[in-house]
């Protein structure tokens, strides 16, 4: 829904883009796209929606410029339409928290809309059969914007409550410690052969990999997951079928089949 009355004739729409691949972008995030005047984002996003690009005034940014990228979307806003560009979904880990933080503490009044899209938790879950259906938590395990101990926190909490655990941003070439660390701590509260789904690249036109292991081999595969990898680590009921992983909802206590 918009959250502010424009000054102007502009508004701003952050649009979730989904995993990268064009057939996962939703219907309403194609027609803003479109129908916008300005299309503003990270430049790995953009490339993903190069399709789209076909005359919008199109400005290009990068890791870290996060806060100005938003300031400037903001501003432009005023009397135009511009769509500021988030992977997966506007509001997991995205844009969105950012855009409307900076337009609360803006002297200008900014129509916003939010645009859902395909969250890499669900890509990976889709890739994997069917181990995300019921209670989880995900968790970023990037320490940039919040500290290990908060993190460390959150999965010994999740860990103990044995729900399903999505990690996100697991690793990179700066902070490459984090995910061995969080894979410990899930140890400690989980039996070895609890299922794993590490994926890479989900649902992108490039670069795909999907592995099924168990807790106890995951950091077999370590060299396979790094910023563009979401680990999925099932629950006590999760197993393995074939090349799936299967978390019962429950069905089975009440019904035959």
């Amino acid at each position: 829904m918009s959250q502010l009355q424009s000054q102007g004739n502009g508004k701003l729409y952050v649009v979730g883009i989904g995993p990268g691949s064009p057939g996962h972008l939703t219907l309403r995030a194609v027609e803003v796209l479109e129908g916008a005047d300005v299309i503003i984002g990270n430049g790995t996003y953009l490339d993903q929606i190069d399709h789209l690009l076909t005359g919008q005034q199109v400005i290009r940014s990068s890791m870290g410029k996060e806060v100005d990228r938003a300031s400037k979307a903001i501003e432009l806003a005023r009397d135009r339409k511009v769509a500021m560009v988030s992977g997966g979904d506007s509001n997991v880990y995205g844009m969105a928290g950012l855009v409307l933080e900076v337009a609360q503490h803006s002297d200008l009044k900014v129509d916003i809309e939010v645009v859902p899209g395909v969250t890499a938790l669900s890509a990976v879950a889709s890739l994997l059969g069917a181990p995300v259906v019921s209670d989880f938590a995900v968790i970023s395990l990037s320490d940039l914007l919040t500290p290990w101990e908060v993190i460390g926190q959150r999965l010994e909490a999740a860990a103990s409550s044995d729900m399903i655990i999505a990690l996100y941003n697991p690793k990179s070439r700066q902070r490459n410690t984090n995910y061995i660390r969080a894979v410990e701590i899930i140890r400690r509260n989980r039996v070895d052969t609890v299922p794993v789904g590490i994926v890479r690249n989900a649902l992108r036109p490039q670069g795909e990999s999907v592995i099924v292991t168990t807790l106890g081999e995951a950091m077999e595969h370590d060299d396979e997951v790094d910023m563009s990898t979401t680990v999925i680590i099932g629950n006590s009921e999760s197993r393995i079928w074939g090349s799936k992983i299967i978390t019962p909802r429950g069905y089975h206590k009440k019904y035959e089949y």
